[in-house]
């Protein structure tokens, strides 16, 4: 396990990640790759959509231009308090103080969940995956973008003493033991490195 897949370090590591956030983020993940990620789903303008780990927002507010039932959820308070400042505390997107992996909505309550830089720091990603299941409405669509296993030994060792990194066949893995179907993966990055992130598209079955 890296050291960021731990609940408090992630906290302090936010902390001060939040000052800077929004300036270092388009290196890794910008509003192309947004795009591209958001035309993997099918999102109906009524559908109640939930951003598992919005950070300050920058998913949540690409969610926003196909619905106006947007559902953020982060256990950092900072990296909350740049996206209450960006979007709003109140309206238009219900925001909650959270843990990823003790979700606080009731089973059945979303069309669809988005997930972006996140599942790196689960401690455990299959848990939380089948929390996601549990609030996704049956034939609901989950979305999850992660970092993508780096394909030299020298880079895989210092990846893997950081936090979560993993590769298709791992997310089959993750996605499958939580009860998903229909899982598609696509890798994506900046003009540097195309590969720096791979996004999952997976289903919840239908009862």
């Amino acid at each position: 396990m890296g050291i960021l897949e731990n609940k408090r370090r992630a906290r302090i590591f936010y902390k001060y990640l939040s000052k800077v956030y929004d300036t270092v983020n388009p290196f890794i993940w910008n509003e192309e790759m947004r795009t591209e990620a958001l035309s993997m789903l099918d999102i109906d303008e009524d559908d109640h959509v939930l951003d598992v780990g919005c950070g300050t927002g920058f998913g949540t507010e690409g969610l926003l231009e196909h619905t106006d039932n947007v559902y953020g959820l982060d256990q950092s308070v900072h990296q909350l308090e740049k996206a209450w400042a960006k979007i709003g505390k109140y309206d238009p997107v219900s925001f909650y103080r959270g843990d990823a992996e003790r979700l606080p909505f009731k089973n059945d309550t979303f069309d669809v969940v988005w997930s972006s830089g996140s599942i790196e720091y689960w401690p455990d990603p299959v848990e939380t995956l089948r929390d996601i299941r549990r609030v996704t409405k049956p034939g609901g669509e989950v979305l999850i973008v992660g970092p993508n296993y780096p394909r030299t030994g020298v880079m895989q060792k210092v990846a893997d003493s950081i936090m979560l990194f993993y590769d298709r066949e791992e997310a089959d893995r993750m996605f499958r033991e939580a009860g998903y179907e229909d899982i598609r993966h696509r890798e994506m990055g900046p003009q540097y490195d195309p590969d720096i992130a791979i996004t999952t598209v997976a289903r919840v079955p239908e009862e």
